[in-house]
């Protein structure tokens, strides 16, 4: 077969080369987006833990004669945002469902928990001492106590 002098375009073969190596690139990109993703959730549960460690010594200061109290409580003397208050396995807030047990006036355990496998690996839970604690996910409740290994505050 003879080509035609000035024919323009591709051919079918270059063309399956082009979409060969842009899937390539896909395969090796899209595990590190997803990667990055969890690192960002965990980031976020951790700030978010922080969070709930200041609101509960604020609070303990200021209005509670020493007495720690729950997430609601928290978001109703506005010293957390709501989406913290409200974040379940069912609604989380960045992949993340948060709790606050056992707040009295002799501390509290809040707790961070995954909402799957896909949106973060780690769960983490604190005390009034203010140690922040990972310990590989078990599930979507979050912890009721502290577990795990101290990370780098």
């Amino acid at each position: 077969m003879q080509q035609k002098k000035g024919q323009k375009g591709f051919s079918l073969v270059e063309l399956l080369i082009v979409v060969a190596i842009i899937g390539i690139i896909a395969a090796i990109a899209i595990p590190n987006l997803l990667a990055s993703r969890r690192a960002a959730n965990e980031a976020s549960a951790i700030s978010s833990i922080r969070t709930i460690g200041s609101a509960e010594a604020t609070y303990a200061a200021t209005f509670g004669n020493g007495s720690y109290v729950d997430l609601g409580t928290l978001a109703g003397q506005k010293l957390i945002d709501g989406a913290i208050a409200s974040a379940t396995a069912s609604a989380p807030k960045s992949g993340y469902s948060f709790l606050v047990s056992g707040a009295n006036n002799s501390g509290y355990t809040s707790g961070a928990a995954p909402a799957n496998a896909n949106v973060g690996t780690r769960m983490f839970s604190s005390t009034e001492a203010g140690i922040i604690y990972a310990a590989t996910a078990s599930g979507s409740t979050p912890p009721s106590s502290t577990s795990g290994t101290p990370i780098g505050n």
